[in-house]
């Protein structure tokens, strides 16, 4: 048991993992030829905008599917864009492995208990990482936000909030962080600032009335694609969406499965008092990675990368010894919404069961509850309060 416990928390170890298993899955793709779809997309976010094309037309010359992403993602992806295909698409997963680690590493956890959560979300990692996608990049700003806040810079915190909310929207949930603030009027002033830098930053590789129609055009991509989501077999990985299939009820409206989370959610804030409790703030910080997947009609597997962070990050923050519940949450969670997209998973329980009825969700959607009844019956007050020291993270 000792040579367990010192074996994940060996950073070397855990390092590889993290950023191992994802580079051998692009690399091995690479020199298979392998096509990888989300990258052509994303680069032709910046070659569409520098070119003045629809950002949200088709192309099946280029990629099947659609892009959906903001056109300020298009400044982000302009440096590999540039670069051959078998490099940019390495340094693209690299980019994302990189962003979300330090961002982890950067939180306010006790002495190395960021390589735990490293080692708990490295499968998952490897999953949004296979599909070379942004996930990581979007849960790193989110963490990015609240750290930022942590450290009384709210200037910086605010430029994670926009740019995730103008890249893929997800990144809005940072402002749920607001409460932590020490300066909120100038948290206010910065988030105002950053969102019209990056409203006109697009213009500077294209036109301003490109990018403004490009913004109409987004709006409509977002609300056919939001409407089409629920016919999805591998998109809607949701509450909703398992609630839909076990139901048979395919009419269900997403709002009156949100409405309630959100009650939920704006409960675990009547705990004023408990506000500059950095035990409270990490479960807000849970909360909120969590909620912003399993209560999103976009979700997909590899969109839970955000959402697993919050699990760990979660099961970190318990008081210690934890409950044998808490264990049996957190395996639940590793075995059906981390490992079952795998080959390490028996295929005839995932596809007839996973992946049909959005069983991916439901691990993270029982700890999201248990955070909330922590948010609202954790004694904080009993508890010796954690006022992080910047200088200490």
């Amino acid at each position: 048991m000792q040579k367990l416990a010192k074996l994940i928390t060996n950073k070397p170890f855990v390092y590889s993992l993290w950023f191992g298993l994802s580079l051998f899955l692009v690399i091995k793709g690479v020199l298979a030829h392998q096509g990888f779809n989300n990258y052509t997309i994303f680069k032709f976010n910046f070659l569409n905008t520098i070119h003045q094309h629809n950002l949200y037309a088709y192309q099946p010359e280029h990629y099947y599917d659609l892009n959906h992403y903001g056109p300020i993602f298009s400044i982000i992806m302009a440096p590999f864009s540039i670069l051959p295909d078998s490099i940019g698409v390495i340094l693209w997963v690299l980019f994302n492995a990189f962003i979300l680690f330090k961002a982890i590493q950067l939180l306010p956890l006790k002495k190395d208990q960021y390589v735990i959560v490293l080692l708990l979300c490295a499968h998952e990692l490897m999953t949004a990482s296979a599909n070379v996608q942004s996930n990581p990049m979007i849960a790193a700003l989110i963490i990015l936000s609240f750290n930022f806040i942590k450290r009384e810079q709210d200037f910086w915190a605010a430029l994670m909030i926009a740019l995730g909310a103008f890249i893929k929207l997800y990144g809005i949930v940072g402002l749920a962080f607001f409460f932590f603030s020490t300066n909120k009027p100038k948290f206010v002033l910065s988030f105002i600032f950053w969102s019209v830098v990056l409203f006109v930053l697009p213009m500077a590789i294209s036109s301003p009335s490109f990018i403004i129609q490009t913004y109409h055009d987004w709006y409509t991509d977002l609300v056919i694609k939001n409407s089409g989501n629920q016919h999805s077999l591998m998109q809607e990985i949701c509450v909703t969406g398992f609630i839909r299939r076990i139901s048979h009820y395919e009419d269900l409206k997403n709002m009156y499965v949100i409405g309630p989370a959100l009650v939920l959610f704006t409960l675990s804030y009547l705990r004023i008092g408990a506000y500059k409790i950095l035990e409270y703030q990490r479960l807000i910080l849970s909360s909120v990675l969590i909620f912003a997947v399993i209560f999103s009609s976009s979700a997909e597997s590899s969109t839970y990368i955000i959402a697993f962070v919050g699990v760990a990050v979660w099961f970190m923050n318990l008081n210690r010894p934890v409950t044998g519940f808490e264990i049996f949450l957190l395996v639940l969670a590793l075995l059906i919404t981390s490992l079952s997209p795998s080959d390490l998973f028996p295929s005839f329980i995932r596809t007839q069961y996973i992946v049909p009825y959005k069983l991916k969700s439901i691990p993270c959607f029982l700890i999201w509850l248990k955070i909330i009844y922590e948010t609202l019956t954790r004694d904080f007050a009993g508890e010796k309060k954690s006022v992080l020291n910047t200088a200490a993270v």
